[in-house]
């Protein structure tokens, strides 16, 4: 743990925090998945894997990954 920080239980956290910390995270491995999905794309394009469709494939992965991630950023609650 780092000494700059405290630990904060999960369940101390007020509802409207946890699912903002839980959209966060999940946008953050969105993103992830759709760079590695690029930067993998990028090595087959160069050369530096043998080519079998893949680039086209991981890219629409990528755009996939991230368009998905956008219906997540609605509100939650009941009105």
């Amino acid at each position: 743990m780092l000494p700059s920080r405290t630990a904060c239980d999960w369940s101390l956290l007020s509802d409207d925090a946890q699912v903002e910390l839980a959209r966060e995270a999940m946008r953050r491995a969105a993103e992830t998945i759709a760079r590695h999905a690029e930067l993998l794309a990028d090595e087959i394009d160069s050369g530096a894997i043998a080519d079998r469709g893949g680039p086209e494939a991981l890219r629409l992965l990528a755009r996939m990954v991230r368009l998905s991630g956008r219906d997540s950023e609605a509100p939650a609650g009941s009105a």
